[in-house]
């Protein structure tokens, strides 16, 4: 059975029917049609596999025939899911995500896995054993584009083994949890995604489906969708200067139906009047032109909260945040330099050398952007030539002071003070305003210049060395 959205959509979920719990009574119908119409409404096309008695070899096969036809990301959904639909969407539709699955804590009901640094590294079912489990799989599995060839490949396997009876005490809805393992075997990263404040579960007879739609009733899903927009993981200048209450803007943005991209536009237009402001050169127009500039960063902030909270991804929005975030930076920067000249006469590079140091410092974060966008490149391409190449004593003698530093600096993770102090010192967008809006409101052009190049310098020092002891 096909049911197919009333609009376009890429992703495809798989929904597997193979489960007696999908059948259970809910709302006037079924577990199985309460998840398809979630689904729906996401909207994702879905595909329902399985029959009651069904058997898994047949299931698994046709999992692997999806996958080979599949040219965008597929999600194998088993039928027993009873979970909010935020807790499903923000799996299945951000554009970012790739390989992962919704995992919890420890459930004696659903398939355990052991996660590491927010990665599935193992992942066990009624064949394959797993001991030190921390978490359980949530029966929702969503696979990349890039990973299809690795999932038909597993689904096939895993479907001759079925049906050869070489799995073991596998049950016939446990195809879900055996594609995860597989994958996890086979080398696939997957992303271990946490529910925060949303709900799911599987269920396993009426009481428990009662129970677990219980569960859902009693959290507010708008809110923890709202909450879910705000990135957990951002810089501190990012956490406690502006998502403690841009989450208030995303909700009018949302309710006045601006779009991320009309977002984006107005932070432009605010970086353009606070360096517009900047070039004026007077303490009341700094002050003014920094106020500007915060608002436009949180602006910044805001647009991608929107894309996540009303689900309105597009490539050219991610473009436009990023190539946006440069040029907002560098007409500051401009603006700056044209206010602390003020028609005096310096030579070729202003007074005090103002227009060197603005050009010093495009040229820093600049060098900077490159350097961490070359390379996630990097790391893709030596993927691809595998580690063949590094058998000599003297590599691996290499790649194991460069595994000693990025251990070192992993122990820094434990600590919130040291966290927040690795977050800081590689100057993020956030701290890099808050330095330009501060220095200028209080000082002048040339201390902000000087600041974002000390500072920035060591940023790249730091950088650099991290990524060149992550590489060996």
């Amino acid at each position: 059975m096909q049911v197919q959205p009333d609009t376009v959509t890429q992703t495809m979920a798989v929904v597997l029917a193979n489960t007696p719990a999908a059948r259970l009574a809910c709302d006037g119908g079924t577990v199985l049609g309460r998840l398809t119409e979630q689904l729906t409404s996401i909207p994702v096309a879905v595909r329902v596999v399985g029959r009651a008695g069904g058997d898994l070899a047949d299931d698994l096969g046709e999992i692997a025939v999806v996958a080979r036809a599949a040219s965008a990301p597929l999600a194998i959904i088993s039928g027993d899911v009873v979970a909010h639909t935020e807790a499903i969407a923000g799996l299945l539709e951000h554009p970012s995500r790739g390989t992962g699955a919704l995992v919890g804590p420890p459930d004696p009901g659903a398939g355990p896995v052991r996660a590491e640094n927010d990665r599935v590294v193992a992942a066990g079912n009624s064949f394959h054993q797993l001991v030190e489990a921390n978490a359980s799989f949530l029966g929702v599995l969503h696979v990349g584009a890039a990973d299809l060839p690795s999932l038909a490949a597993v689904a096939a396997e895993l479907s001759e083994l079925a049906g050869d009876g070489l799995l073991g005490e596998a049950r016939d809805d446990e195809a879900a949890d055996l594609l995860l393992a597989g994958l996890v075997r086979s080398g696939v990263p997957v992303a271990a995604v946490p529910l925060g404040r949303l709900h799911a579960e599987r269920v396993a007879g009426q009481e428990a489906a009662d129970a677990a739609f219980g569960r859902l009733g009693a959290v507010d899903e708008e809110r923890a969708r709202l909450d879910a927009a705000v990135k957990q993981d951002d810089g501190f200048f990012s956490t406690y200067a502006v998502s403690t209450w841009s989450r208030h803007v995303v909700k009018a943005a949302a309710w006045l139906r601006v779009t991320p991209n009309g977002v984006t536009g107005i932070s432009v237009g605010l970086a353009v009047m606070a360096a517009i402001w900047f070039s004026m050169g007077n303490r009341g127009a700094q002050v003014a032109g920094a106020v500007a500039l915060y608002l436009s960063f949180v602006l910044d902030c805001v647009d991608g909260q929107l894309a996540r909270y009303t689900r309105r991804f597009s490539p050219i929005g991610a473009w436009l945040d990023a190539t946006f975030d440069r040029v907002k930076e560098y007409v500051v920067y401009v603006g700056l330099a044209i206010g602390y000249s003020g028609g005096a006469v310096g030579g070729l590079t202003g007074p005090d050398d103002i227009w060197a140091l603005a050009v010093a410092a495009m040229l820093l974060q600049a060098i900077r952007h490159m350097v961490d966008f070359s390379y996630a490149g990097a790391v893709a391409d030596a993927a691809k030539v595998g580690s063949a190449w590094g058998n000599s004593r003297r590599s691996l003698a290499v790649a194991a002071d460069g595994a000693r530093l990025v251990q070192l600096a992993g122990k820094f993770e434990k600590g919130t003070a040291t966290r927040w102090a690795k977050k800081i010192i590689v100057l993020p967008i956030g701290e890099r305003m808050a330095l330009i809006a501060i220095t200028a409101a209080f000082f002048n052009a040339h201390v902000t210049f000087v600041a974002l190049l000390v500072w920035g310098g060591i940023a790249a020092l730091y950088t650099l060395t991290g990524r060149i002891a992550r590489s060996l």
